[in-house]
Order: structure tokens, then sequence, then C-alpha cells
């Protein structure tokens, strides 16, 4: 299927831009869709699929998907209110907030998103969010189809889990993709130790073997992660097709190509969509 819903958030690391430049490779075939960091979900809304089972770890953005699939109505109707009542003393005074009702959590947390500095998902130790009010003062957008992304989650889990327990499901002809937290500006030097916080290689290392490990049950895997060297090894030694990728330049299976911009797209041959 393609064509999809707009995403309703926006996420570090979205992959808005990567369904726009490159949608054709994923396959038009196959059974359920398991995507284990769903982020903002712009792969999921374009490629639409009849059957998924999507997560995170982060228990707010799971309870918000939650939310609109149980009903979106009613998060619609809180947004509302929060777009009625917005300012910047407002703005201060969600954030500090702790609603114990799923609907106003997941209500809160778009708002927050959709006002907040530059769409930032950020929370302290204490796992407060913490980021400033932004310039952006709409809260409800002409693209929200929040009766539709509903609909779509009808045949979806939705599940609060680690990476490894989610795509564990992946069976014969099912879809992976894994687009695991990282960061493409510390491509090489700083690359560890920058992402460390973001997505430890220990965490690296659990990806690519539960991948493998889909991949030998006879799923098809697509992941992105950042260029670099070690990244690559990892996968090459397990058997996966390696392409780079950037937002300014088409697919390329060259190495040496590098800029401080580039992924990398780790896949199983890809039968129905354009990498072979």
């Amino acid at each position: 299927m393609s064509g999809g819903i707009i995403p309703f958030l926006k996420w570090a690391g979205g992959k808005r831009w990567f369904t726009k430049k490159f949608g054709e490779i994923f396959p038009q075939r196959y059974n359920t869709y398991i995507e284990p960091f769903i982020g903002g979900g712009s792969v999921f809304f374009y490629l639409k699929p009849n059957r998924a089972i999507i997560g995170d770890i982060n228990e707010e953005l799971v309870l918000t998907y939650r939310s609109i699939k149980e009903n979106w109505a009613k998060v619609n109707e809180l947004l509302e209110v929060h777009q009625r009542n917005h300012s910047n003393d407002y703005y201060y005074l969600v954030r500090e907030s702790i609603p114990h009702d799923q609907y106003e959590k997941a209500a809160r947390l778009i708002y927050l998103n959709r006002t907040c500095f530059n769409g930032i998902y950020r929370v302290n130790l204490q796992g407060v969010f913490n980021v400033p009010k932004g310039t952006k003062d709409s809260v409800i957008l002409d693209s929200d189809n929040f009766e539709g992304i509903s609909q779509l989650l009808t045949n979806t889990q939705i599940w609060n889990a680690d990476f490894e327990f989610l795509i564990n499901n992946a069976n014969q002809d099912d879809l992976v993709f894994a687009d695991p937290p990282y960061t493409v500006r510390h491509n090489q030097n700083g690359f560890i130790k920058y992402n460390e916080n973001l997505f430890s290689w220990n965490d690296q290392l659990r990806l690519a073997d539960a991948l493998l490990r889909a991949k030998q049950r006879g799923a098809i895997v697509i992941a992105t992660n950042a260029n670099h060297q070690l990244l690559r090894e990892l996968y090459q030694e397990r058997g996966f097709e390696i392409n780079t990728v950037s937002r300014y330049s088409s697919i390329s299976a060259d190495p040496k190509k590098r800029n401080q911009y580039e992924e990398i797209i780790v896949h199983t041959n890809l039968e129905g969509g354009r990498l072979i």
C-alpha cells in the first residue's frame, strides 16, 4: 500500500524525508508489518499496513498511540481545549502538569510536541519533560486525521516494550523496519561516545542479532543506521546487504562516499522493492 497519513508527531530522526525519497524500496507484499522504534511513525503511516505490530520503550508515546486507537475523538477534543488556552504561561503550566487520565496524557504529549522548541522530545534524569516553549502556536493542524489513524490502528498491536521483544515476533514473510536512535552528525569522530547516550553499542549488537534471527526465520528486514564503519561491519558479518543513503543524493552502494548526513540502509534482498 503506498501513500500515507501525515504523521501527527515530529520526532527526532523521523523518516518523512526517507519515505518521500526512497519509499519505493519497501515491498508491496508482506504479512505483518513490525516496527520496534515507532517514534513519529513515518514509515508506518506511509505503508498503511493491513496488520502490524508497533512499539517503543517510551511509555508516554505508546500510550498516545493507544489513546488515539481507542478514542481519537476524546484526544482531539482535549487538543481543542489546549488550542483555546495556549499561551506562554499555559504552555509551562501544562509542561509541569502530571495528568492521570490516559487521554489527557496523550493530548499533553501532542500539545507539547507541537508547541515546544523544535518539536524535541527530551526528559531530564527524573524523566520530566523539560523542553522550553517554541515559536509555533498551532495545536490543531489542517493535516490532522485522528479518525483515519484510529482506523489504521484497528488491526495493530501496540507494545510498550524493548525492541528485541517486538522483533522476536517476526516470522516468514513479515516485514521488519528498524530505525533505532542515532545521530549522523558524528559518523566518524566521537560516534560511539556520542551515541552511547542515545543507543548503546550493546544495544546495537542486540539489534543486529535480533534482526539476524528474524532474517533466518524468513522475515524481510529493512533497517536504517548511521554510516559508520563499525556498523557496516556489524551487519556485513551477519550477511545483510548495505546501501548508503543521504537526504541530498540518490541511494549509493559506495562506502567511500561519506558526509555528516549519510545513513545506511541495512536489508535483506528486496524482491518487491528496488534494492536487490
